[in-house]
């Protein structure tokens, strides 16, 4: 009898630790593409001992996040574009996070009202530029894109793609809709060609001469400057850049983010709240601008010498929240003008 409690008292014992040995793991559903973000989670690894899983998807997750319910083995949701962590919170897929890191390392217009995502790191549509065919001052605002005299020089990947619509809708933010659209319209007649590619592709087109304006996200400048392809670096040295809309009395440039939150019947909240923390804080908000050239939403954490080195940028602290709810009518109106 007594050899048969200590076996029971060893099995509880057994049980306890195996459930110890599967809390210190997290399960994390990525948009983000697993080198943008495997630097980070090492370090997080390193730092704590808990181990990181990924599920990478460009799409479809919050589908799949639905669909499994309280089955689903997600802690932690990590995503780019306001427009997509918005679904998460719409879908009601994301928790309330309760995190005094958190609310003083995120500022107030970089995440949920009611805390259930963070911005981690901030990107900015900017301008580029032909060096020898645009003067470095001729272009100061992102409305500049609408002057007849940039009829045939501006190239642009598609407007359904979320970092064109997400910029769509901070215009029609700030000028209504109606003035919006008329910016559009202005925008799609200078097209020298039909919407197309990525980001790169328009910095390629502007280097070949299709065009001399193209629109593109900063984070595209940095990986085409520092590519190990030589004609890529090539294409970045032709090309001037510009952070729109940064004169004493305008608005700052169009951000978007890369954020996160914790997944709604994540079964190990409190380590997926850390890695929230981790990613808010200074060491991985540094790691953001050396890797992926983004700027930190922290704003005790100063941009790169690199970022620095590209110009003044000033922000617009639109809540990002605002751009995610005219995501629709961005869109209506963006195939509405034909972009």
């Amino acid at each position: 009898m007594l050899k048969f409690k200590h076996f029971v008292f060893g099995l509880v014992l057994s049980v306890v630790s195996l459930q110890q040995v599967v809390a210190e793991e997290l399960n994390i559903y990525s948009h983000r593409q697993p080198f943008l973000i495997q630097p980070f989670l090492d370090a997080f690894t390193q730092k704590t001992g808990i181990k990181t899983n990924v599920l990478y998807s460009s799409k479809g997750l919050a589908q799949r996040l639905r669909a499994e319910g309280k089955n689903s083995p997600a802690d932690v949701v990590l995503t780019v574009d306001i427009g997509r962590l918005y679904i998460y919170r719409d879908l009601n897929l994301l928790a309330e996070v309760k995190s005094d890191k958190l609310l003083e390392n995120v500022p107030s217009h970089m995440r949920a009202i009611d805390n259930t995502w963070f911005a981690l790191s901030k990107r900015s549509r900017i301008i580029v530029t032909a060096k020898d065919r645009v003067g470095p001052d001729e272009i100061k605002n992102i409305e500049d894109l609408a002057d007849p005299k940039w009829k045939g020089r501006i190239c642009s990947r598609p407007g359904s793609h979320v970092y064109n619509r997400a910029l769509m809708a901070s215009v029609i933010a700030h000028h209504g809709a109606e003035k919006a659209e008329e910016w559009a319209v202005g925008l799609v007649n200078n097209f020298a060609r039909r919407p197309q590619g990525n980001d790169r592709a328009q910095v390629k087109a502007i280097y070949e001469g299709v065009c001399d304006v193209g629109i593109i996200n900063n984070y595209y400048f940095g990986k085409l400057k520092f590519s190990e392809d030589e004609n890529q670096r090539a294409w970045t040295k032709a090309m001037n850049l510009t952070f729109p809309n940064q004169g004493t009395n305008e608005r700052g440039a169009h951000v978007n983010i890369s954020g996160g939150g914790v997944a709604l019947h994540s079964k190990n909240k409190a380590n997926a709240v850390a890695l929230l923390e981790f990613l808010s804080d200074r060491a991985s908000q540094q790691l953001f601008g050396e890797i992926n050239f983004e700027y930190p939403v922290n704003p005790r954490v100063n941009p790169t010498a690199e970022l620095q080195s590209w110009g003044q940028f000033k922000e617009d602290e639109l809540p990002i929240e605002r751009i995610a709810e005219l995501s629709r009518q961005a869109q209506m109106m963006i195939d509405r003008v034909g972009w």
